[in-house]
């Protein structure tokens, strides 16, 4: 899904930055709201979490792979517009560190990652959760479901975007300049992934998430449901933990780094990503490469590891482990920073001007909402 340059117009790159741009000037003011409170950790653990999930590459059955994003759990636990900054976040250094997706079609990824997937997934779980208690079964489904439809939105948007590029944009002999697939081949290679193995593998992601917070922490899931009661009856909930959700956050991010090079076994690329020396040409019924994807394509060479490799090919699965590493640091550390200057700027400590009256442990804000 992560859209590479040269397949995009320009126009078309320039519209996604106009589109995506408001909703980047909305989060910045609204994440106020995320940092006045504890959880700007948590934002900053939930971006290296999405940067992560996005290196596994699944197989899909027509010989592609696809990945979850982790779009959606962030919206669930910190509202959508934390979403957006978390997942834009990642996606820039994705594209800037290890070129997994365009820096001219940034905009256009991000506008379909960090924008219409939190959105549309925050939508169908509120849809579903209704007024339920934060730890209902029923959040646990909605939070669950909203993955799988907010991945499938972001797909879909993918899949029209690359699939009008041959209809708008053409040489003097009719072939396409960039993305040389039509509409009717885009939406079914996309969907096909998404809807069955991405999809679930989204579902599984967001639903787990909420499950665990539930037991072990319901009170993070305090900030991003305002008014909303912890348990039906008010009273406060009973907690299931050994391990704080901190510690278990360190220890899954630790498996997951072990566990990136499994993407390495996919027999085939995302669909739409293929280096322009990858095409077929043939099959697709073209003459020589479209001309502004052969541009285009590439056009950021300051990657540090590109495509999570090293220059030389060697150690494939030692590069794939340290692009782990160092894209989990330096996304964690960016938005942590972010958060920290939010805070400093809008005057904010931990605990003050929390807009859902928490106290330390969100406890007693949930009993009174109940009641």
């Amino acid at each position: 899904m992560h859209i590479p340059d040269g397949y995009l117009s320009p126009v078309t790159c320039a519209v996604g930055f106009a589109a995506v741009a408001p909703a980047w000037a909305v989060a910045s003011h609204k994440i106020r709201d995320v940092v006045k409170t504890r959880n700007v950790p948590t934002l900053a653990v939930f971006a290296a979490l999405s940067f992560v999930i996005m290196m596994f590459n699944i197989p899909i059955p027509d010989g592609t792979t696809a990945h979850a994003v982790g779009g959606v759990v962030v919206a669930v636990v910190l509202g959508p517009w934390a979403a957006v900054i978390s997942v834009s976040v990642a996606l820039l250094f994705q594209a800037l560190l290890f070129g997994d997706g365009g820096v001219l079609s940034y905009g256009v990824n991000c506008l379909n990652m960090a924008v219409l997937m939190p959105f549309v997934g925050y939508g169908v779980y509120r849809a579903i959760a209704g007024r339920a208690p934060l730890t209902s079964r029923r959040r646990v489904v909605a939070a669950g479901i909203g993955g799988y439809a907010g991945i499938n939105a972001a797909a879909l948007a993918t899949a029209i975007e690359l699939g009008i590029q041959p209809d708008l944009f053409t040489a003097s002999d009719g072939s396409p300049l960039y993305a040389p697939y039509s509409m009717s081949k885009t939406i079914p290679a996309m969907m096909l992934a998404h809807l069955t193995i991405a999809g679930l593998a989204e579902l599984i992601l967001t639903g787990a998430i909420v499950a665990y917070l539930q037991r072990a922490d319901v009170t993070r899931l305090v900030p991003g449901h305002p008014g909303v009661p912890i348990t039906a009856d008010g009273a406060a909930p009973a907690t299931h933990r050994r391990l704080t959700p901190g510690k278990v956050a360190l220890g899954v991010g630790a498996a997951l780094v072990v566990l990136t090079p499994i993407g390495l076994l996919a027999p085939g690329g995302a669909f739409g990503e293929d280096a322009p020396a990858d095409l077929d040409l043939k099959k697709l019924g073209l003459k020589a490469v479209p001309s502004g994807l052969d541009k285009y394509n590439g056009m950021w060479s300051h990657t540090l590891l590109g495509d999570y490799g090293f220059n030389s090919g060697d150690h494939a699965n030692l590069a794939y482990i340290l692009s782990a590493v160092v894209g989990i640091a330096v996304v964690t550390a960016c938005v942590f920073v972010v958060g920290k200057l939010a805070q400093w700027a809008w005057g904010a400590r931990p605990g003050n001007g929390d807009t859902n009256g928490t106290d330390d442990t969100g406890v007693r804000q949930g009993s009174r909402a109940s009641s």
